[in-house]
């Protein structure tokens, strides 16, 4: 069976390596927006329209997933430039927010789903810390304006559930692949 990863995400595919030798990245190009009513509809549903893009072009068994960034109910995306970046590094500081990814392994016409949600503490953030973090250019790419498996794990006090889903690929999926016969390297 041929194993596609629908996604550029470096992170995803490093993650994906370690369990498993061979699969393809095949990106879909499909739009992260989505309507639906609450956090976690949104990131499965936008999974499952990237793992079922790349299905209908190319077969196989493939993985979709997305990863958000909730504070108070409000998705933190990708900051699109240096202060907004700055804003939701703010917005974190001392405070508790919720790491969602919600995923699509599609298979034959099947279609399995699921998420993975896990808290994330952020220490008091003093401004040139900020400023540092910034300057670094590694939240200009990242959900919520911060990669845990950087830098930016400095600016965290504690994580509460799977540190994989943090970083944007949560263990359910390389059990659910398991199950689907694919076998750890």
């Amino acid at each position: 069976m041929r194993l596609i990863l629908a996604s550029q995400s470096p992170r995803r595919r490093e993650i994906l390596a370690k369990f498993f030798d061979s699969f393809d990245i095949i990106p879909s190009a499909v739009s992260e927006d989505s309507t639906a009513e609450n956090p976690v509809e949104h990131a499965i549903e936008v999974a499952k329209r990237k793992a079922l893009d790349v299905y209908t072009r190319y077969g196989g068994v493939v993985i979709g997933a997305d990863t958000i960034v909730v504070l108070d109910n409000m998705i933190l995306g990708k900051p699109r430039n240096k202060e907004e970046a700055k804003e939701m590094l703010r917005s974190l500081s001392g405070k508790v927010h919720k790491v969602i990814t919600g995923y699509c392994i599609v298979r034959e016409g099947e279609e399995i789903t699921g998420y993975e949600i896990t808290e994330v503490k952020f220490r008091q953030l003093k401004d040139e810390e900020i400023e540092w973090y910034v300057s670094t250019g590694e939240p200009l790419d990242k959900a919520g304006a911060y990669g845990i498996q950087g830098k930016g794990g400095v600016l965290i006090e504690w994580i509460k559930g799977d540190y994989y889903n943090v970083v944007g690929f949560p263990m359910k999926i390389i059990v659910e692949l398991r199950k689907l016969g694919f076998k750890l390297s």
